[in-house]
């Protein structure tokens, strides 16, 4: 399949979407839809030449919004739409041809992800009514991890809890880990095999451990909330937290949750923001709770990364990836700094040029240890690749 493949990622009011080629080498046309159902609802993107623009869709909604992405294309008419899906439970280990089962099945796992499933749905119904003849398919965050043995995704819960109502480890970020620790793998010349460790850092955050391109662990669970440290969200904290916090304060599980996912993080840490560049400033500056924010901040994810080489056989690198990953040479040297018994050797020129979009290694040529990369994420690339081979495997 050589059309483009239209790839879709849905909230409750944006569309993000991407045009993709199968020749890598083809310009994307690639934006979002944003602040729909409002006054101030806009498409943002970027046409064939990589030139920007705005269109104002007062009060648009999703099918509105899609019409006016369809009218963006310049000709280049998808032959399927590709749907990023957040939460697939047990249900899917790979990407899915969407029909009613397949429909049914999100909606049973959207108790497992209330912001973002029933989004995802309204994109598929909204996506149907625009492109009713296309094959759609969905790709699942949570499916590259659906490699994790039992050792790695079971809580230790009742069973029952597993058995009849799904509470296990699910992990996401999944088409980002996938990709780069199979671009590492053709980087390094080891192909499909090796093991590495993945850190996805942005305002979401999460690190995995990829055995021959299969997730044998990662940090998020049963929820986004679970492991790092993020931009709002807390990461690990004392499961009697929220007993403790409803007996002594009264909050409810509402303002609890709130709290841990809107409230905390970098964000609650610091004081200040929840964006890395502005904490890296404060910091630099002198900002106690800046500097904090930094040190918790990276300490868990070097935490994590030397938990996760448990479940790897042999250790060939180190992967950062996500919009800190690829543009924080502070985040990665620090972190790295925590790990010196892993054998990483940083080379400090490479890292401080590796950002903006660079992909590259960043230790010497003739380092014989574990490596380190910085490799940019390509999540719409992988949800347009996996497309095509469902579709493919369906001819």
């Amino acid at each position: 399949m050589n059309a483009p493949v239209l790839v879709i990622n849905c909230g409750s009011s944006s569309i993000k979407y991407a045009l993709i080629d199968s020749d890598p080498q083809a310009p994307r046309l690639e934006g979002i839809a944003e602040r729909l159902s409002s006054d101030e609802a806009r498409l943002k993107g970027k046409n064939s030449a990589g030139e920007r623009f705005t269109q104002p869709l007062p009060g648009a909604d999703h099918t509105q919004a899609l019409n006016a992405i369809l009218e963006c294309m310049e000709g280049r008419l998808p032959a399927a739409v590709g749907h990023r899906i957040v939460h697939g439970g047990e249900h899917f280990t790979q990407a899915a041809l969407i029909d009613d089962s397949v429909i049914a099945a999100i909606e049973t796992t959207a108790a497992l992800a209330p912001l973002h499933n029933p989004a995802n749905l309204a994109g598929i119904a909204a996506t149907q009514n625009v492109f009713p003849e296309l094959p759609q398919v969905a790709v699942f965050d949570t499916a590259f991890h659906q490699t994790m043995p039992p050792r790695a995704y079971r809580y230790a819960l009742p069973e029952t809890l597993y058995a009849e109502h799904g509470i296990r480890r699910y992990g996401f970020h999944g088409t980002s880990h996938a990709y780069v620790s199979q671009r590492a793998g053709e980087l390094s010349s080891r192909g499909g095999t090796g093991g590495w460790l993945t850190a996805h850092l942005g305002n979401g955050c999460s690190t995995s451990a990829v055995w021959n391109n299969q997730s044998q662990d990662t940090s998020m669970g049963l929820t986004p909330l679970e492991g790092l440290v993020m931009g709002t969200r807390s990461g690990d904290v004392d499961p009697g937290l929220h007993a403790h916090l409803h007996r002594q304060l009264g909050w409810s599980l509402d303002k609890i949750d709130d709290v841990l996912n809107k409230q905390s993080g970098l964000l609650g840490l610091s004081g200040l923001t929840n964006d890395m560049r502005e904490i890296e400033e404060a910091a630099e500056q002198g900002h106690a709770t800046a500097q904090l924010a930094m040190e918790v901040f990276c300490y868990r994810i070097a935490k994590s990364l030397a938990a996760l080489s448990c479940a790897l056989p042999q250790l060939d690198g180190v992967i950062f990836t996500g919009g800190i990953g690829e543009n924080s040479p502070i985040v990665r040297r620090n972190v790295l700094s925590l790990m010196p018994h892993f054998g990483f050797a940083l080379d400090n020129d490479a890292n401080e040029a590796t950002i903006r979009g660079k992909e590259g290694k960043l230790d010497s040529a003739d380092h014989q240890g574990p490596q380190v990369w910085v490799i940019p994420t390509d999540e719409e690339g992988r949800i347009a690749m996996e497309t095509r081979h469902c579709l493919e495997a369906r001819v």
